[in-house]
Formats: C-alpha cells, sequence, structure tokens
C-alpha cells in the first residue's frame, strides 16, 4: 500500500489537477445551476464512478504487463513524464477564457443525471490518460497489490474531487462572478499550473536515478 508520504504528495497533485476548470467541472456547474445541489452531487458520482472505471482498468493492464514485461514499468513511467511536460506546456499556450458554465441544460430523470456524469469521464481521452500518465508515479510493485494501490489512489482523488467540486456545487450561482475573476487573473493560474506539471515531471526523472 502507499505509505503516507506517498498519499500526501498525490493528494496535493490532486488539489491543483481537480481545481482546475475542465469538461467535468463545467457539466457538474451547469447541472447544478439548472437543477440544483442534489444534480450537482448526483452528477459527481457518475463522474467518480468514471474515475474507479479509468483506475481499474489501468491498473489491470499495466498489472499484466508490467509481471510479463519489468521493462515495461519504467518505459510507462518515461511515457508519463513525457504526457505531464506535454500537458505543462499546453497549459502555458491556453488562454483559460472558457471558464464559465453553461445553464441551459433540460431537466432529467436523477438516473439519467447520473449516466451523463459516468459517460462524461469514460468518453474523456484526457481523464485516461491523466490515470495513465500520473498513477504509475505514485504505484511501486514492491508496496503490494498494484490493484490495491490504484484503488486508494483513484479514492484520494475522489475524495479530492468531492471536495473540489462539492465547493463548485455550493457556490454554482456565483461561478460566473469567480470565473470572472479568475479571467482577470490573466495566465496565473496557467502559470501555477505548468509548474506543478512539470515538477511532477522532474520529480519521476530525479526518482528514476534513485
Amino acid at each position: 500500500m502507499p505509505d503516507i508520504s506517498t498519499l500526501m504528495l498525490f493528494a496535493a497533485a490532486s488539489v491543483v489537477l481537480t481545481a482546475t476548470p475542465g469538461p467535468d467541472m463545467l457539466l457538474i456547474a451547469s447541472r447544478s445551476i439548472s437543477q440544483g445541489r442534489s444534480a450537482g452531487f448526483l452528477t459527481y458520482l457518475g463522474i467518480a464512478l468514471g474515475t474507479y472505471s479509468h483506475a481499474l482498468a489501468a491498473a489491470l493492464g499495466l498489472s499484466q504487463l508490467f509481471v510479463a514485461v519489468p521493462v515495461a514499468y519504467e518505459i510507462v513511467r518515461w511515457a508519463g513524464c513525457a504526457y505531464l511536460l506535454y500537458l505543462a506546456w499546453k497549459t502555458l499556450r491556453s488562454d483559460g477564457t472558457a471558464l464559465a458554465p453553461t445553464s441551459d441544460l433540460k431537466r432529467y430523470s436523477p438516473r439519467r443525471i447520473l449516466g451523463e456524469g459516468l459517460a462524461t469521464n469514460l468518453l474523456n481521452p484526457k481523464m485516461a490518460l491523466f490515470v495513465l500518465a500520473l498513477f504509475p508515479q505514485f504505484i511501486r510493485p514492491e508496496a503490494g497489490s498494484m490493484i490495491a494501490q490504484t484503488l486508494v489512489l483513484a479514492t484520494v482523488l475522489n475524495g479530492i474531487g468531492f471536495i473540489v467540486n462539492g465547493s463548485v456545487i455550493l457556490l454554482s450561482s456565483h461561478l460566473r462572478q469567480r470565473a470572472g475573476g479568475l479571467v482577470r487573473l490573466g495566465k496565473l493560474p496557467q502559470y501555477f499550473l505548468a509548474s506543478v506539471l512539470a515538477g511532477l515531471a522532474c520529480r519521476v526523472a530525479l526518482g528514476s536515478r534513485n
């Protein structure tokens, strides 16, 4: 199982990454504005289930691959490093203006709201790449079951996501004003996120020499 220091570092990375506006957060905000808090939390439940699905799929595939080809572990780690650097570069190049949610979604049943949250997460290729890129940096083959480690990390990620997105849900009526404030900060949020992503990539490079 991951040790406390690993979990704390992963939690810190999760705070920054889950606080970055994306399709999941915008869907949660839009659903909360159009149908209320319960719809927002139900949407997040679907997204959290999608995160577990991505993590479990990655763990099953990676565990089999690492047993068959041990060197594949290092290959995946360095591929994740490259992808994190790519995300940092893309973050710096983004204009950061697409933060405002829409409130024109139709009213749907709880089952459909849950299903849309799940589908949004499952069909987001960036989420799958994110799990594959970040999780191996915090998983060690000698620390026990890789599936168990992956599920623990997914639980931490979902827990942080619940806090972040729960705040978005509770403050959805003020989200447009908050988004406008973020835009007035210019590229400062992008620089901060890019620094975190680059720092994670450097951690991979330095860790490989130990």
